[in-house]
């Protein structure tokens, strides 16, 4: 009677050959994984390892993404108004020895804020228990940045002149600087800062929240 028995030798090299190839089959997968950084065979590598890009913005980045506003100029205050210039004698009547100038004005006052003047102290990001980054932003006062009149409408309504004296060619220039002056108290009085301010923290508030801020405090 004979009795067969089976060697193991070819079980163990079938073993041996599945952990060469699982171990090959790691290698180029690392490889791939490492060099796929663009195209189809980069967001196929994305899929494979599963990672996801978050990009959490620091205090410096934060400043230096509002401080690209520049001055954001937030509010623009139009005013058409008339303005009268005059010069009197003391003595003598305006018939005489006056000068008069009444001016048709249009012109507008433009406010907002000096993002410039930012500094980092003025920006705390905090990050929650529930891994919510929150932000609150102290922005620089609102400015009146300028106060100009527009040429192209502003014009001579009316001008007189007494019988003895000349035109006196300064008279429009003083009352264009007046009318000016008073457009800039107008357009304050009327609350051109605080209008500025909130136009400014609605623009920052809305570019934080781009950002991927979950609360945001600016004021």
């Amino acid at each position: 009677m004979t009795t067969q028995y089976k060697s193991s030798g070819s079980g163990l090299g079938i073993f041996v050959a599945l952990i060469l190839a699982l171990m090959m089959g790691g290698a180029v997968l690392a490889l791939f994984l490492r060099h796929a950084t663009t195209g189809v065979m980069a967001t196929l590598a994305e899929r494979i390892v599963g990672r996801q890009t978050t990009i959490e913005p620091s205090v410096p980045i934060v400043v230096q993404r509002i401080q690209k506003l520049s001055r954001l100029e937030t509010v623009v205050y139009s005013l058409d108004t008339i303005i009268e210039g005059s010069r009197s004698s003391t003595v003598l009547p305006d018939l005489l020895a006056g000068d008069r100038i009444l001016l048709v004005v249009h012109g507008q006052s433009i406010a907002g804020i000096d993002l410039g003047q930012l500094k980092p102290e003025d920006v705390r990001i905090t990050k929650q228990d529930n891994g919510n980054r929150s932000i609150r932003v102290t922005l620089p006062a609102s400015q009146l940045f300028s106060t100009t009149l527009d040429n192209q409408h502003t014009r001579v309504y009316a001008r007189s002149t007494g019988l003895l004296v000349p035109v006196d060619q300064n008279l429009e220039s003083e009352t264009r600087a007046r009318a000016e002056q008073q457009l800039q108290q107008t357009a304050l009085k009327d609350g051109i800062l605080d209008a500025a301010t909130k136009n400014a923290r609605a623009s920052v508030t809305t570019l934080l929240y781009s950002l991927g801020f979950q609360q945001v405090d600016v004021n």
